[in-house]
């Protein structure tokens, strides 16, 4: 197998993001043929070449681009001395493929309730990889989590200590009450997650924003907080909830820039 497709399964295989740019055709004197593949990493360093100088260079930007926004591209490249726009003088053209390989989205559900088992199942058939936590072990279990990737018996406080907290990760507060969420947001907070929602009243959540702020943490960290968590659609079951939930987790998924208000 091509050195950097066995590259790209070890990548998707451990859940590592990944860009993978293809030349998909090239016409003229262009450096490399249609077929030549280059992986770019987060950090900005490659496997492979799609032909070097500044269509590599160029390549890779669209390849780390692409990786914020998780969306592919179709680059075309010139290469002619003639063009305003040209990224070498070998004369041609190039288009390059350029796709994003993501991790699993991670939903981390902190509270074993009812609300917290639908979010699970939900989550689980939308293709999130499940993590859900409680402080009581009775409750953090297979048997009561049969769809959960990992389980975390934990406090919140200690949750970041455990897993990798990042900008795929969305996280659903849906514990019992405020005290625990004073105590254990900050930590999740430091985190910087893609999204932390909280269930709850307004009351619980003033009460909750109160604890936080005499606890140091700022207005601009607080805006981050949705609460109440999930879309406004009158739910009323732990299922609907769910939905309301995921639904507004799908929204800022697709489309990074939406901004979440409390």
């Amino acid at each position: 197998m091509d050195l950097i497709l066995m590259k790209l399964a070890e990548y998707i295989t451990r859940q590592e993001p990944v860009c993978l740019c293809v030349v998909v055709a090239a016409n003229g004197g262009v450096p490399r043929h249609a077929g030549s593949k280059m992986l770019v990493f987060p950090d900005g360093s490659s496997l492979g070449t799609v032909g070097g100088g500044g269509v590599e260079a160029a390549a890779i930007k669209a390849a780390l681009d692409a990786l914020q926004t998780q969306k592919p591209a179709l680059m075309q490249y010139s290469l002619n001395a003639g063009d305003e726009s040209t990224l070498g003088i070998c004369g041609g053209e190039m288009q390059i493929y350029v796709e994003p390989f993501l991790a699993q989205p991670k939903l981390l559900i902190v509270g074993a309730g009812h609300v917290g088992k639908a979010v699970a199942r939900l989550g689980k058939f939308l293709n999130f990889r499940i993590l859900v936590s409680d402080d009581r072990a009775g409750l953090c279990t297979t048997a009561e989590f049969p769809d959960a990737d990992q389980l975390l018996p934990i406090p919140m406080e200690e949750i970041p200590q455990i897993i990798e907290i990042d900008r795929h990760t969305y996280i659903v507060d849906v514990s019992r009450g405020s005290d625990l969420d004073i105590q254990g947001l900050p930590a999740l907070l430091a985190a910087k997650p893609a999204y932390i929602g909280v269930i709850g009243s307004r009351r619980r959540w003033e009460t909750t924003r109160r604890g936080l702020l005499e606890k140091g943490i700022s207005e601009e960290e607080l805006a981050r907080i949705k609460s109440p968590v999930g879309l406004h659609i009158h739910a009323e079951t732990p299922e609907e909830i769910a939905v309301s939930i995921l639904a507004e987790i799908i929204a800022l998924r697709n489309n990074p820039s939406t901004r979440q208000t409390t």
